[in-house]
């Protein structure tokens, strides 16, 4: 980063759907070192339109694990308070209602390729003439470019070219629920609240062609992507709630030192840190892996 270019702003993304675990934790810690040692602005933003999934409790209890941890924020969101832009962002956007259920499109990619290629289904374009089920609630859909779309990560160095009309398909934008979709409103966020620096976690990885797509529809400016591995347990399984991931508020109502917790997000990374540290120290130890990757840094004050 030289002198002219814009202040670093990144920002942490949960979706309060229950207590964080290990594997969030790290990811968070991750992200807020990342904004913080670039001497950037760090952003947390609740992602919670999946409203039959969210707990209210969890709200409170992310943000008690975080400042336990020592990871600060300068602002805060909430993408349920934020529907309105959603609603103009698809305003500006080539979309179509759909009332293809699931089944209905793999059984239509059934018909026509024989099976499903990728990690999820391309939708065939059933709806583009109109509706095949007018009477029922519809979906949403963004007609795609017929392009190719690049994504670079600079943290891995990795590139991923997706044909979008190919490998990703018209993809939903607001469910037929009402809901709006993650893809739509994680780009709007970014977008509009100025994000530089997209620090997530690897599974993410795949759906960047599609979002930088819609970055561009929408004329906003694509952020650097560092996607960083996923916590896994000793079996090499995910760490997830659902799988019964310890949770974060576990440790800190039963009294656990925050900086053995923080030592131990660390040296999963390979990071060789004291037993104890806290957030401020990792700071040199994210700069010195940025620094192999020839990421550019900030002169240090």
């Amino acid at each position: 980063m030289t002198s002219a270019s814009p202040p670093v702003v990144g920002r942490f993304a949960p979706s309060p759907t229950g207590a964080m675990h290990l594997g969030n934790a790290r990811t968070a810690l991750l992200a807020w070192v990342h904004s913080r040692a670039l001497g950037g602005r760090h952003l947390l933003r609740f992602e919670d339109l999946d409203t039959g999934r969210m707990r209210g409790w969890a709200f409170d209890t992310t943000r008690r694990d975080l400042e336990w941890l020592g990871l600060d924020w300068d602002a805060e969101y909430t993408q349920s308070q934020r529907l309105d832009v959603y609603a103009e962002a698809v305003t500006r956007l080539d979309t179509y209602p759909c009332t293809c259920t699931r089944r209905e499109v793999l059984a239509a990619i059934q018909a026509s390729a024989g099976a499903p290629h990728g990690e999820e289904p391309v939708y065939p374009g059933t709806c583009r003439s109109g509706s095949v089920n007018p009477e029922r609630p519809a979906a949403l859909r963004w007609w795609v470019p017929d392009e190719t779309v690049c994504a670079h990560d600079a943290l891995t160095r990795e590139t991923l070219c997706l044909p979008l009309p190919a490998e990703v398909g018209d993809f939903v934008l607001r469910r037929n629920d009402g809901a709006y979709a993650y893809h739509l409103a994680v780009v709007v966020d970014d977008g509009l609240m100025g994000v530089t620096d997209v620090v997530r976690g690897a599974d993410l990885w795949p759906a960047t062609p599609r979002q930088i797509a819609l970055q561009r529809a929408l004329s906003y400016p694509t952020p650097r992507y560092l996607h960083v591995p996923l916590m896994t347990d000793f079996r090499g399984n995910r760490l997830a709630k659902r799988g019964g991931a310890p949770p974060l508020m576990a440790l800190r109502e039963g009294g656990e030192e925050p900086g053995r917790v923080l030592a131990t997000l660390a040296r999963s990374l390979g990071w060789e840190t004291p037993e104890v540290v806290s957030a401020v120290e990792l700071l040199p130890f994210w700069r010195a892996q940025l620094a192999v990757v020839q990421f550019p840094l900030p002169p240090q004050t």
